[in-house]
């Protein structure tokens, strides 16, 4: 039995998923609404629950289950991981979620262990849409564990014919790698609201990419890791398409139109833990920094442009 703790798109997309190639799954959320009568979540409204999925209010059911799905957004993690300690504690646990906590200014594989000390927990990100994954097409993802022995069981046991799961034990760079690009995400949807070309996201998506290498390696991340699946593949799916949340966020800060309100967006408070992290460790992040004003309000987008523009000129 696989537990998943988070009836969001996401959560509920790999539930499905699971369910549908065999497993049996119970899907916990706060509120379940209707979803034991319908089989439908409003997330995901033209794709039946299949049979092989429990919905529940009651953690007690998860902890009945073996592995756990953490799929609450990064700033959530915590809460929801203290308020359940006894029900999770032990488990194999596996965050997927991606953002870096604003309070402590660290990645859910830590943030699992502050909580579990005796946890060793993974990390499942990469390039995704919860839709995709849903439908059962094709998706590549990235599953990070310390333990690799840990690892290659859960990445046979969370694969699917459908979810191909690539394994690293560098639980750093993954992690940092899906936090991170999101940020980016919010930059180049800036970058077309405000009409300012394909050729000006293009140029944010590669400075951006150094910018997450550099601030990753400062943290102790693999230089391999970044350009996989949790680094680059994941950058390139949420920089181009209005399916990502954070891209459209940022489609709507270069607009000038209203954002939805009740919508996650991890990449904004991502930033802003990314403009803390820059000025402890005195690391250039530009991009990362304008997209951390922005999303505060502090400056305008021809601002933000006029300061990446007129920074010195330098080697690539």
């Amino acid at each position: 039995m696989i537990g998943v703790v988070g009836a969001g798109a996401f959560g509920t997309a790999l539930a499905i998923a699971l369910a549908r190639d065999g497993r049996s799954v119970t899907l916990w959320a706060r509120d379940i609404g209707n979803m034991t009568q319908t089989r439908r979540n409003p997330r995901l409204p033209d794709i039946s629950l299949p049979d092989r999925i429990i919905v529940t209010q009651d953690m007690a059911d998860i902890a009945a289950s073996g592995t756990v799905l953490l799929a609450t957004p990064a700033q959530s993690l915590r809460s929801v991981l203290a308020a359940n300690a006894a029900q999770l504690d032990g488990k194999p646990l596996v965050a997927c979620c991606k953002g870096i906590d604003l309070e402590t200014l660290i990645g859910p594989a830590a943030t699992i262990r502050q909580v579990l000390p005796d946890a060793t927990p993974a990390i499942l990100t990469g390039p995704s849409f919860a839709a995709d994954i849903a439908r059962g097409l094709p998706t590549a993802l990235t599953l990070a564990c310390a333990d690799d022995t840990a690892g290659q069981n859960l990445q046979q046991q969370l694969s699917t014919n459908t979810l191909r799961l690539y394994r690293t034990t560098d639980t750093i760079g993954a992690e940092l790698g899906g936090a991170l690009k999101n940020v980016i995400a919010i930059a180049c949807g800036v970058a077309i609201g405000a009409n300012l070309g394909d050729s000006a996201r293009a140029a944010l998506m590669t400075r951006g990419f150094a910018e997450m290498q550099r601030l990753a390696q400062a943290l102790g991340a693999e230089p391999q890791t970044l350009v996989g699946l949790s680094g680059f593949g994941d950058l390139a799916l949420t920089c181009t398409s209005p399916l990502s949340r954070n891209y459209r966020f940022g489609l709507a800060i270069g607009a000038g139109t209203s954002i939805d309100p009740a919508m996650t967006v991890e990449g904004a408070a991502t930033s802003r833990a990314i403009n803390r992290l820059a000025q402890e460790r005195g690391i250039d992040l530009p991009v990362c920094l304008a997209v951390a004003a922005l999303t505060r309000g502090e400056i305008s987008v021809d601002t933000a442009l006029r300061g990446l523009l007129s920074r010195p000129l330098k080697e690539e």
